[in-house]
């Protein structure tokens, strides 16, 4: 979460008029600092101030349109005399002319615990029992389902195409429980983006928001 200036405030101890705080704590009566240093100071902390005006109205420009958009899903809705339920689910807004597009989407967050583990062994009894029977296929999607990423994270999709293979044993409808059962969803993220068309294609070119693609 981004800092709010009252954080930083409260952060900041207050210096003695005539002096500056090092990187030790000490204070240094400014006359005997550098003027470089001074000087990167002044601009280090403007900027910083300036980004964090801006994250916050970047943060009341997102809950602005996220209730606008909510608010016209729902009076769409009326025309139908329907009532819809949670703010979940994605949206995608068109400009009358096709050339402007909001998407809103609501992603869930989930948490794998120990219990994949559990699954794990369970599927990995099943192919030794299969032995040469075991389809090729199968075990290479089991392995690719149980890779993780750079952070040690398990991928819930692959872990759900688990799911879908068609296989009527005890030992593996276990192992499917207990991959269903260590998913836990905790928190959803949500996004709200921004596109125009590119001339008169299909495709569409996003409006950055991310200080990093600008």
């Amino acid at each position: 979460m981004p800092p709010k200036q009252k954080d930083i405030d409260s952060m900041i101890e207050p210096v003695p008029e005539g002096y500056m705080r090092d990187g030790r704590g000490a204070l240094m009566p400014i006359e005997r600092v550098k003027p470089i240093d001074k000087a990167r100071d002044e601009l280090v902390r403007e900027y910083f101030e300036k980004a964090v005006a801006l994250s916050e109205l970047m943060k009341a420009f997102k809950r602005e349109a996220f209730a606008d958009i909510e608010a016209f899903v729902a009076l769409s809705a009326e025309r139908y005399d329907v009532q819809l339920g949670g703010k979940k689910g994605n949206v995608t807004l068109l400009s009358f002319d096709g050339r402007f597009k909001i998407t809103r989407s609501v992603q869930p967050i989930t948490r794998i615990d120990e219990g994949i583990q559990a699954a794990k062994a369970l599927i990995d009894e099943c192919i030794l029992e299969w032995s040469k029977e075991s389809d090729a296929s199968l075990v290479q999607l089991v392995n690719q389902a149980f890779q993780v990423d750079r952070e040690g994270n398990f991928s819930v999709g692959r872990l759900m195409t688990l799911r879908k293979s068609n296989i009527d044993e005890p030992k593996w409808t276990r192992a499917m429980e207990a991959i269903a059962d260590s998913i836990t969803e905790y928190s959803t993220a949500s996004y709200v983006r921004f596109h125009v068309r590119i001339g008169d294609t299909d495709q569409w070119r996003a409006v950055p928001l991310d200080i990093a693609k600008l």
